[in-house]
């Protein structure tokens, strides 16, 4: 056993770092330690490079273990399942950093493994999952061009802090994920609630310095301790001689294929060029079809973006900020709660939104605290939205992380529980997509909350930022709303979504490695003049929130009660709760602390008929009161019993039903009659009732 443990400090807290001590077959490994919370983090490779593919294949998970936290999980195996939507986001957190770092070429399998052992709620595991990726691989024998480093920044009454604890957590403005080498920034990850460009660009910078810090640490004193000796290994190359004959038969052919502003013509025009290419090339490198097309590729990646660079021509003739054609409309869908189309160029979404009771919303189990989701955003993307024959399957990494982004942009002005007690569903079915429909489908969706009727305090809108930076004199253009061409041959995705007060959430994906502070600032300004452009587009069609909800939607009322009668209201076996729901028609639930949340579905006055029974079951009645009530039971010379609550009931003595004298109870009342009744009075054999009226 070679055991090291090495301390650095990340904002306030110690962060400890074993090696040596497990998973010694592994080619890289470590565990990570901050307070109570541990996190192994392993890196393997395989032999041999994975045959017939042109990607390199990376792949990388985070394993959430229930016993991290004193757990048994709640499947019926009792053993962890499907990754959580947040594990797998966080895998995509730790993935993006690294990508880029890994030499070109390498087509060799890599496995990172993260896997929290012990999470205290003060210390959040994915920070240091993150950590831990850099280290395993930089001691490893892998090629790697790192170390990067990791931080989450907060926003807390004014202060920057890193990787804030709980409390802190709850307080602050933003939510930034940042990982990046000692120079630069390699990923973005943020919500904020509608804070300013120098805000999110402050945030950035402050956290930048920590990494700085972090890697030159990773850099100078743990891998010299640690660290194995890189594999030399032979990288896939396109032969020279073959790439400079391939350049010089394809130049003049993949101008002439460039030169159209129509995608279709010009992807025709691409995939001819191709094959006259190959067909020439087929005699002289019998065996060399992959290569001849990867040289095609990178041919037309060079023209396309000297084009953009030298001349601010787009392939689609656009400006570098220009944004493509919009249309929308709402209210597409007369049953849908709410719904709308927002289009963008050859970018369309569906969005839909349903509402409900708080009962529907998303039951949790992780690792944290939180165990509901009141506000669920899915994003689907099917093949036929890029023109696909693709069978339908669940929502994969991609779907689950764009989801999760627009949900991130629009939780800040979402109104509390408070405010509006539902359960809110939004649904994007991306119905065509040539880049950005991620950032469409924050603009869909705010327009499907607003159909809905949903009280939001801002619209928000988003749009997605593309670069071309010249690696060896540093200058740089950014285009606003890239389509699939630009981010495919291009350096940086950039997507930021706001109000017109302000950035709710960001993600920035690179594939070279980094980018300085001057590219940032001109990204998310440009982004601002984009995103009020959009916002204003959207706003011509849904101008403000619907007044009412749908006529389909339930109407939803909430109050509070106190928690010691909560037991009257559902009664024995549930009997009360079930006879006001028969009674009504409505939906109940009561939570803990004394909130009922009443529905009604059709007929908007049912939630209120529910609310009077409720509130005359749980209210000490006085004299004077009044209350509608049945009559239960009958006798004859003394008086009726009417039930004025439910498992409640008091008497109305003969001489209280009238002016004058009754021989029978059954001459004015009979059982089943619905009554207006007061009391006048309270003692110790009961409620006495005073006849008002008979309704029925």
């Amino acid at each position: 056993m070679n055991y090291k443990e090495f301390r650095m400090n990340v904002g306030a807290r110690e962060v400890v770092i074993e090696t040596g001590k497990y998973t010694e077959q592994a080619n890289g490994s470590c565990v990570v330690r901050c307070g109570e919370t541990a996190v192994m983090v392993t890196v393997c490779m395989s032999k041999t490079p994975r045959e017939g593919i042109d990607f390199f294949p990376l792949q990388v998970d985070y394993e959430e273990k229930m016993y991290a936290v004193g757990k048994i999980p709640g499947s019926f195996k009792r053993r962890e399942g499907r990754a959580s939507d947040k594990a797998i986001l966080t895998a995509r957190l730790i993935d993006r950093p690294l990508r880029p770092l890994f030499p070109k070429g390498l087509f060799n399998d890599v496995v990172v493994v993260a896997t929290a052992l012990s999470v205290e709620p003060d210390v959040s595991p994915e920070p240091l999952a993150m950590i831990g990726s850099s280290v395993a691989l930089a001691i490893s024998d892998i090629p790697w061009g790192g170390p990067t480093g990791s931080v989450v920044v907060g926003l807390v009454d004014g202060a920057y802090v890193i990787n804030p604890d709980a409390a802190q957590r709850e307080k602050s403005a933003i939510h930034l994920n940042l990982a990046g080498t000692k120079d630069a920034i390699l990923m973005i990850e943020a919500g904020a609630n509608e804070v300013s460009n120098d805000e999110m660009v402050g945030a950035i910078m402050f956290g930048q310095k920590e990494i700085s810090k972090m890697c030159a640490y990773i850099e100078d004193v743990i891998v010299p301790a640690a660290g194995k000796p890189k594999q030399q290994i032979e990288l896939y190359r396109i032969p020279e001689e073959l790439d400079a004959a391939v350049r010089a038969y394809a130049s003049e052919k993949i101008d002439r294929a460039l030169d159209t502003f129509d995608r279709q013509e010009r992807e025709a025009r691409q995939d001819e060029a191709e094959k006259e290419i190959l067909a020439h090339f087929a005699d002289i490198y019998p065996d060399n079809a992959r290569e001849i097309k990867d040289s095609v590729y990178y041919l037309t990646k060079e023209k396309v973006r000297a084009k953009i660079f030298d001349k601010g021509i787009r392939p689609d003739g656009r400006g570098l900020k220009e944004i493509r054609p919009i249309w929308c409309e709402r209210h597409v869908l007369p049953r849908v709660h709410g719904s709308a189309v927002f289009t963008r160029g050859q970018t369309q979404t569906l969005a839909t939104c349903t509402l409900d009771m708080l009962a529907a919303a998303q039951k949790l189990e992780g690792l944290d605290d939180e165990t509901a989701k009141r506000y669920m955003h899915q994003y689907n993307f099917p093949g036929y939205c890029t023109g696909e024959a693709k069978a339908i399957r669940g929502a994969g990494r991609r779907e689950i992380g764009h989801g999760a982004l627009a949900e991130r942009a629009l939780i800040p002005v979402l109104p509390s529980e408070e405010e509006f007690p539902y359960a809110i569903r939004v649904v994007n079915d991306i119905m065509s997509s040539n880049g950005s429909s991620s950032m469409a489908s924050v603009c869909g969706s705010t327009m499907a909350l607003m159909d809905a009727g949903v009280p939001i305090k801002a619209p928000v809108a988003g749009v997605a930022m593309g670069l071309i930076k010249n690696q060896e004199t540093g200058e740089f253009r950014v285009m606003t709303d890239i389509q699939g061409l630009e981010d495919f041959l291009g350096d940086m995705d950039f997507k930021v979504a706001g109000t017109q007060k302000g950035i709710t959430a960001i993600q920035m994906d690179i594939k070279i490695k980094g980018i300085s502070e001057e590219i940032m600032h001109a990204a998310i300004e440009q982004a601002n003049e984009g995103r009020q452009f959009i916002l204003g587009k959207m706003l011509e069609c849904v101008p403000e929130v619907a007044p009412e909800l749908s006529k389909y939607a339930p109407r939803i009322i909430s109050f509070k009660i106190d928690p010691e009668k909560i037991g009257d209201v559902v009664g024995k076996q549930g009997k009360v709760i079930n006879s006001i729901i028969a009674e009504t028609g409505t939906k109940i639930d009561i939570e803990d602390d004394g909130t009922v949340c009443i529905a009604s579905y059709g007929d908007p006055e049912a939630a209120q008929r529910a609310k009077a029974i409720v509130e005359s079951i749980v209210r000490d009645p006085e004299v004077g009161d009044m209350f509608i009530g049945r009559v239960v039971r009958i006798l004859s010379t003394m008086g009726a019993f009417v039930e004025f609550a439910p498992g409640k009931d008091g008497m109305i003595h003969i001489s209280k039903m009238a002016d004058h004298r009754i021989d029978k109870v059954e001459d004015v009342l009979s059982v089943g009659d619905v009554v207006k009744v007061k009391i006048i009075k309270i003692g110790e054999k009961g409620i006495d009732f005073k006849l008002l009226e008979k309704l029925g």
